[in-house]
């Protein structure tokens, strides 16, 4: 089973820095974007040190040793950023979402915190392979609010969970089956609250990995890009 990928961050149009990361070790079946919590302070930082603990993971394991090994590094990383916070006796957050992926032997396992999403496309068909930590999405769940509503609700920036954000981190893991041909999508919130499921879809069932990222990347900046985005595509061969 082999892979190929593509990657694109950019800082957008609103933001003066770029609080997103991406980590790609397309070599060892493992990816993730990181997404600095806007409105606090070192957001950058905080996503850095998340696809650094993720990027330094070691090799040779199976997929659940690998995906418990990530979770482990994200639990770490939430500690190193809560002392960190609190080091100079400000209340502050320093937090992180963050999307993971691995895949190996024809499985995928996908790890997340907070609104940064993955998707699988198979067959022109998008699934939706974590769900958000999100105000909105819980009331969503709670049967409160209708997904047409939620969509330009005041509160669609507020997140339940995030590395940094709390003393214990809850990281959530889905899993499935990953074939040939099978595109696989990571992206933070500045793609996702500007192109919807369908497109998504669309751009990259019918583009090569490389100019998919590229023509999603236009679509945000000509819709005003408020926010950083960050997205990796991988095509399962």
């Amino acid at each position: 089973m082999g892979f190929e990928c593509i990657s694109r961050t950019h800082v957008g149009l609103r933001r003066k820095v770029n609080e997103d990361s991406v980590m790609v070790r397309t070599d060892h079946g493992l990816w993730a974007v990181a997404d600095g919590m806007g409105g606090h302070e070192a957001g950058d930082v905080a996503s850095r040190k998340v696809a650094e603990a993720l990027a330094q993971l070691p090799d040779g394991r199976d997929l659940d040793e690998l995906t418990d090994s990530a979770v482990s590094a994200l639990v770490d990383v939430n500690a190193d950023l809560i002392h960190l916070a609190r080091a100079d006796h400000k209340a502050r957050t320093i937090g992180s979402t963050v999307v993971g992926l691995a895949i190996r032997d024809g499985q995928y396992r996908c790890f997340w915190a907070g609104d940064s999403r993955a998707y699988r496309i198979r067959d022109n068909r998008i699934e939706q392979l974590s769900r958000d930590h999100s105000l909105i999405q819980g009331l969503i769940d709670a049967g409160m609010l209708s997904v047409e509503e939620s969509k330009d609700h005041p509160d669609s920036n507020v997140i339940t969970r995030a590395v940094g954000a709390a003393e214990t981190l809850d990281v959530e893991v889905s899993a499935g089956d990953a074939l040939p041909g099978d595109l696989f999508l990571l992206a933070s919130d500045g793609l996702t609250k500007l192109v919807d499921d369908f497109e998504l879809a669309e751009v990259i069932s019918s583009w090569p990995p490389g100019e998919a990222a590229d023509t999603l990347i236009d679509a945000v900046l000509a819709r005003g890009a408020p926010d950083n985005v960050s997205l990796i595509i991988t095509r399962v061969t």
